[in-house]
C-alpha cells in the first residue's frame, strides 16, 4: 500500500487523503497565525481605561483608534486580497507579522492621540494581511469542509486572546500598560513571523468539492461577483450582524463600568475574579467556539438556516443584556451568549462567499465583502454618543439587536432562494453549437 495515502476519505469527493497534501497542517499553521494577531483587537478594551487615566483624554477620542484599526484592517482587504492571489500566503503573512509587532511597540511609546492612531493604522494593516490570508487559505484547502475549516481558522482569532487576557491584565496592573504593549507586541509579531514560512496554497487536484451544500461550479472574478444581487445582499446582512458584535468588543469594559458590574467579585469557591476580566475570558472562549461550531453546522444544514439560528440568538441575547445587564451574573452569562452567536459571522460569510463565487479570486471578493466590518466599526463611537445622549446603553443595544433580527429575516426570505437560483445558473450546461450536416457527421464519428 502507498504509505503516503490514508484510508480516510474526504467528505466531499470520496477521494483518499494524501498526507503529503498537508492540508491539516496548513489549517493548524493558519490558526497559530490568527492566535498571534487576536490581542490587537480583543485586548484593546483593557487598555482604554488605563490610557484615559494616564492622559486624561475623553473616552470617545481614545476609541477613535479602535475605529481606525478596524477601518484599515477591513477596507484594505481588497488590496491585500489582490496580493494574496498574486504572491501566495507565505510572504503576505510574514509582512503582516512585522506590522502587528510594530503596532504595539508604537503604542508603548505613544504620548499623543495621534501616536495611538498611527499604531492603530499599522496594526490594521498587519492584522488585515494575516486574517485575510489565513481565511483565504482555509477556503482553498477545504472546499468539502469549508464551514468547519474557516470556522476553526477564524476561531483562532476569536479565542486567541483567551489565554493571554489574564497575563496582559496582570502586566498592566503590575508594570503598566506601556510595558504590556511592548512585551506582547514583540511576542505576537515574532510568533506569526515564524509560522508564516510553513504556509502554501493548494495545487490543482489536491481538493474536492462538497456534495452537501450549494456551491458554484465556476470561479467568478471580482467584477462578475459585484454585478450579482447576491453579493450586495450578503454585504448588507454582514454589516447588520457585525455591528452589534463590534460594539460589544470595543465597549464591553465601558458597558460593564457604566452598568456598575465591572468590579464585582465573582466567587466560584475555587477562585475569585472581578466580573469584567472573567467576562472577557469567557467571551473569548465562546467567540472562538462559535466559529467552528456554527461553521460545522452550516456544512450539514446549509449556511442560510444556520444564519437564521445564530442571528436570532444574538439579537435576543443583546436585548436581554440591555434589560438584565445590571445583574453581574446575568452580565456574565448574556455577554457570553452574545459572543457565542456573533463569532460565527466570520465563518459563515467567508464560507458562503467561497460557495457562491469559487476560490480562484476569493481573496479579492471576500476582501470587498469583509469591508462590512469596517462599516460596522463606524458605529462604535456613535454608540458612545447615543449612550451619552440617552443616558443608557439600552438604546444602543436594542438598536443593534433589531439589526441582527433583520439579518435573520433576510437569511430565510431572500438569501436562501437567491443563492439557490445563483448556484443553479452555474450548473447549467453550455449551449450546444448549431448542428449542421457536416458537424453532425463529425460528432457521430
Amino acid at each position: 500500500m502507498n504509505t503516503t495515502t490514508s484510508l480516510k476519505h474526504g467528505a466531499g469527493g470520496g477521494q483518499p487523503v494524501r498526507w503529503s497534501d498537508n492540508r491539516w497542517l496548513q489549517l493548524v499553521v493558519g490558526i497559530v497565525c490568527m492566535i498571534a494577531t487576536a490581542n490587537i483587537q480583543y485586548a484593546w478594551t483593557l487598555f482604554v481605561p488605563e490610557i484615559q487615566g494616564k492622559f486624561g483624554w475623553e473616552r470617545a477620542s481614545i476609541q477613535i483608534a479602535f475605529t481606525i484599526f478596524v477601518l484599515v484592517q477591513t477596507w484594505l482587504a481588497p488590496i491585500e486580497g489582490y496580493f494574496i492571489d498574486k504572491f501566495g500566503p507565505r510572504l503576505i503573512v510574514a509582512f503582516g507579522a512585522v506590522f502587528i509587532g510594530a503596532a504595539w511597540v508604537i503604542n508603548s511609546q505613544a504620548t499623543t492621540l495621534m501616536g495611538f492612531y498611527i499604531g492603530a493604522a499599522i496594526g490594521g494593516i498587519g492584522v488585515g494581511s494575516i486574517y485575510a490570508t489565513c481565511i483565504n487559505n482555509a477556503l482553498k484547502w477545504f472546499p468539502d469542509r469549508r464551514g468547519l475549516a474557516v470556522g476553526l481558522t477564524a476561531g483562532g482569532y476569536g479565542a486567541g486572546s483567551a489565554a493571554t487576557i489574564l497575563p496582559i491584565a496582570s502586566m498592566i496592573e503590575s508594570s503598566g500598560f506601556q510595558q504590556a504593549f511592548l512585551f506582547f507586541g514583540l511576542l505576537q509579531g515574532s510568533l506569526a513571523f515564524a509560522a508564516a514560512w510553513f504556509l502554501r496554497a493548494p495545487k490543482g487536484g489536491e481538493t474536492h468539492v462538497s456534495t452537501k451544500v450549494n456551491q458554484s461550479r465556476r470561479d467568478y472574478t471580482l467584477g462578475e461577483a459585484l454585478r450579482t444581487k447576491l453579493f450586495w445582499l450578503m454585504l448588507l446582512m454582514f454589516t447588520c450582524v457585525v455591528t452589534g458584535g463590534m460594539m460589544a468588543v470595543a465597549q464591553l469594559g465601558v458597558i460593564a463600568q457604566d452598568l456598575g458590574v465591572k468590579n464585582f467579585k465573582v466567587d466560584l469557591h475555587f477562585f475569585v475574579m472581578a466580573a469584567l476580566p472573567l467576562a472577557l475570558m469567557l467571551d473569548r472562549i465562546m467567540n472562538g467556539i462559535s466559529r467552528p461550531l456554527f461553521g460545522w453546522i452550516s456544512d450539514h444544514i446549509g449556511r442560510e438556516k444556520t444564519m437564521v439560528i445564530a442571528f436570532t440568538l444574538e439579537g435576543l441575547g443583546i436585548i436581554a443584556l440591555g434589560y438584565f445587564g445590571h445583574n453581574p451574573w446575568a452580565f456574565l452569562i448574556l455577554s457570553g451568549v452574545v459572543f457565542l452567536a456573533w463569532g460565527e459571522v466570520y465563518s459563515l460569510f467567508s464560507a458562503l462567499a467561497g460557495d457562491a463565487f469559487g476560490t480562484k479570486h476569493i481573496g479579492k471578493i471576500y476582501g470587498v465583502l469583509y469591508c462590512a466590518k469596517g462599516i460596522g466599526a463606524l458605529f462604535v463611537p456613535i454608540g458612545n454618543l447615543m449612550m451619552e445622549a440617552t443616558g443608557t446603553w439600552s438604546t444602543v443595544l436594542y438598536t443593534v439587536a433589531a439589526m441582527d433580527l433583520f439579518a435573520a429575516f433576510l437569511a430565510i426570505v431572500a438569501l436562501r432562494p437567491m443563492l439557490k437560483a445563483h448556484v443553479a445558473d452555474t450548473k447549467l450546461p453550455p449551449p450546444e453549437p448549431p448542428r449542421t450536416p457536416m458537424n453532425g457527421l463529425a460528432t457521430a464519428g
